[in-house]
């Protein structure tokens, strides 16, 4: 890549929905070449709420700044996939250095009747309602939000990859998407001398949306090999393809290797909230057809199989 156009494109999402017929398929374009050049893509939402996403801030900061016991009380050895998990458990894939992190996360909340819970396919949320009132309604509505924006961009992608407008939203209907909030502690409170926040990993989902982190320090790892800062403003929100996108687009769209590198002041802390976009658990993961080209990478498999696998290799679920 030229050094002039080393940027992550900036797109505006109300060209997508209110846009004219050339607008809607410039935008179409740019987000499929920007998630195959780059992995990566800011986008600037329309009617979206960042007080919302404010309001989730404050709780969660609420949370995080409880003692470890009444914190671990929600930390439910489920391969990470609800509520609490402490610093230092998450790694990055084929690393021994722990993230310096902690965190939390939300999954869809769906009848009690549903196959996903009667078959405890997916785990039940946990709240902290009794240490942080409101928890529980503030999350859900970011979560929400969050999973209307990601619905509107699979929209975009089944017209460049030539798929049924309904192949995303079938696929993600009831998906086990996850909403995570992460705290970054100061570095000053770890010893661990060869760790980072984030080490250099891709995310297993289809999409990830990144909503304001309060501090910079993402890194995207390039097509040329060179790490590349991904700044955002405080109202938009970075895109990023994960490896089960890559895995059913032969990797016409590769899942891009990202990290959060420390700080210079060791009593920096950070907060950031991924949205990380999954199928159903009973979803196929197989190559589009019109990804296959000579010849399909990666054999099907169940999107609940490939999780599994992925939550082992970052150690947060034991085999």
């Amino acid at each position: 890549m030229n050094d002039a156009i080393r940027k992550v494109p900036e797109l505006n999402h109300i060209d997508l929905i209110k846009g004219t017929n050339l607008e809607k398929q410039r935008f179409i374009d740019d987000f499929y070449n920007g998630l195959v050049e780059y992995g990566f893509v800011v986008l600037n939402p329309y009617n979206f709420s960042f007080d919302l996403v404010e309001d989730a801030y404050d709780k969660f900061k609420e949370f995080f700044a409880l003692p470890l016991d009444l914190k671990m009380k929600y930390f439910c050895n489920n391969g990470g996939q609800r509520g609490y998990v402490p610093r230092l458990v998450e790694h990055a894939k084929n690393s021994k250095h722990p993230d310096l992190k902690e965190f939390w996360h939300i999954g869809r909340e769906l009848e009690s009747d549903s196959p996903y819970t009667t078959s405890s396919l997916y785990p039940n949320n946990v709240w902290p309602e009794q240490e942080i009132p409101e928890f529980k309604e503030v999350g859900l509505a970011v979560y929400n939000q969050l999973d209307a924006v990601a619905t509107s961009l699979f929209h975009s992608l089944s017209h460049s990859l030539n798929v049924p407008q309904t192949y995303f939203q079938d696929m993600t209907k009831d998906g086990n998407s996850i909403l995570r909030t992460i705290h970054y502690p100061p570095l000053k409170e770890f010893t661990e001398k060869d760790s980072i926040r984030a080490g250099a990993h891709e995310d297993i989902n289809l999409i990830t949306l990144l909503v304001g982190a309060t501090d910079g320090g993402l890194e995207l790892l390039d097509r040329d090999g060179q790490w590349l800062a991904v700044p955002s403003l405080p109202n938009q929100i970075v895109v990023d393809s994960g490896d089960m996108l890559s895995r059913i687009t032969n990797e016409v769209i590769p899942a891009t290797t990202h990290r959060v590198v420390n700080p210079d002041h060791s009593t920096k802390e950070r907060y950031s909230m991924p949205f990380f976009c999954h199928p159903h658990a009973n979803a196929e993961l197989k190559c589009i057809q019109s990804c296959i080209g000579s010849g399909k990478k990666y054999e099907d498999i169940l999107a609940k199989d490939f999780l599994t696998q992925r939550l082992i290799e970052i150690g947060v679920l034991k085999a």
